[in-house]
């Protein structure tokens, strides 16, 4: 299972800031996930909350079953080293840290990540494919294979 992980506002994709962070909403981000995943036969379990602790207790509460993590902290990104250390103690639960927007290309302030270091990689700027391509990575890193699709060509 693939856990799909968003922080404070990301319920208001699609909404705010539609110049800077796009008009897909959450819940079709989630399904793009879910379909991305779909295709490697790997379950995803979703999640967003505003609050920080959580995130963290959902993180716990998953730490045993989950396979991978694709995690959008939000504003969190800057701040939270409750989230960085939480990461830190699921090693064997590699994280992929995305972001909708350039955050090394915005306001100074963002474009620290104290969560970066806990995470395997991250991907930003890419809007919502930066999240199928976080899916992909992380179905491919544990070992999933591709559900053959009716019509594909054999190599």
């Amino acid at each position: 299972m693939i856990l799909l992980v968003n922080g404070p506002n990301l319920n208001l994709l699609g909404e705010r800031e539609p110049d800077v962070y796009g008009r897909t909403t959450l819940a079709e981000v989630e399904a793009l996930v879910r379909d991305a995943c779909a295709a490697w036969n790997v379950e995803v379990k979703a999640f967003q909350s505003n609050h920080e602790g959580a995130l963290v207790d959902f993180l716990h509460e998953h730490r045993k079953v989950a396979r991978g993590i694709v995690l959008n902290p939000g504003a969190l990104t800057h701040t939270s080293y409750v989230l960085h250390d939480c990461l830190k103690s699921i090693p064997h639960v590699p994280v992929i840290e995305v972001h909708l927007s350039n955050i090394h290309a915005r306001e100074a302030f963002r474009r620290t990540s104290v969560v970066a270091p806990a995470c395997r990689g991250q991907i930003t700027g890419l809007g919502m494919r930066g999240y199928l391509l976080a899916a992909e990575w992380l179905c491919a890193e544990i070992g999933a294979v591709p559900v053959e699709r009716e019509g594909a060509v054999r190599g």
